[in-house]
């Protein structure tokens, strides 16, 4: 129970990363208010929560929603300790065949919605006068680029630096609040499910991309919880500005070629 009696908003708690660490956090003891656009999957999220959690529409790049939602907890619960921003998009191809409205799109989603979100979560952190932990999902590709990822990566790098601004803003100011990125390698959420659809089988996909990773496979939503936990967690009280890459070695270097 490491979270106990503390209350969480998890974005994007409707799939994937999101929905994995909102139930993570439950079984740890945390109260999680599951926030998502796609409403009727966030309720399916908090009905997996056995009553430990509420679920919100949220549009992320909607600073006055996000200002809501904040009250609305506040209101309810008394508290916020947690908020991890995981709600994101992307869009993969040709860098000179991006469409303008797609870089909007993720600019929005990615990084303002982030920004906003931290904005707004510290200052309920601090009203309630608890500390606490804002955790950012960044990605590999906001420490490193992508020819075809050229956007996503652009917003994720965005979150790489606004997470230690932030970390030293609440630092300064003696707020208690600690603010971290998490990096994962590619994780088989539905965030794939578009890519997969030009394969054969999504199995297919998936060991194209293991073939990229030292440790020889994809992640999993629950490796990235795992790590979200401890960010979140009073274990990681130090911790603050960090950068934790979730990436079974892909970023660590050259693979070896002329060896057996």
């Amino acid at each position: 129970m490491r979270l106990s009696g503390k209350v969480a908003l998890v974005t994007g708690g409707a799939s994937g990363i999101g929905r994995s660490t909102a139930l993570t956090f439950a079984r740890e003891g945390a109260t999680v208010v599951v926030a998502d656009l796609n409403l009727a999957g966030a309720e399916e999220t908090v009905q997996r929560l056995d009553g430990k959690g509420s679920a919100e529409q949220l549009n992320v790049a909607d600073e006055a929603a996000w200002i809501a939602a904040f009250d609305r907890v506040l209101v309810k619960y008394g508290r916020l300790d947690i908020l991890v921003n995981c709600a994101g998009i992307g869009w993969a191809g040709n860098f000179e065949d991006m469409p303008i409205d797609a870089w909007n799109a993720m600019v929005a989603v990615n990084l303002t919605g982030v920004m906003i979100g931290c904005k707004h979560g510290v200052r309920a952190m601090r009203q309630a006068g608890n500390g606490g932990s804002i955790v950012n999902i960044s990605s590999v590709g906001g420490l490193v680029g992508g020819d075809d990822i050229a956007g996503y990566c652009a917003t994720k790098g965005g979150v790489t630096l606004l997470t230690k601004s932030v970390a030293l803003h609440c630092a300064r100011y003696q707020t208690g609040i600690r603010c971290n990125s998490i990096h994962p390698t590619y994780v088989d959420t539905e965030m794939l499910d578009p890519v997969a659809a030009a394969f054969p089988n999504r199995q297919v996909l998936l060991d194209g991309m293991a073939s990229g990773i030292p440790m020889g496979r994809v992640a999993v939503p629950q490796d990235i919880a795992d790590a979200i936990l401890f960010l979140a967690s009073e274990e990681a009280s130090l911790v603050s500005g960090h950068s934790m890459v979730v990436d079974g070695a892909q970023l660590a270097g050259i693979p070896s070629r002329h060896t057996v």
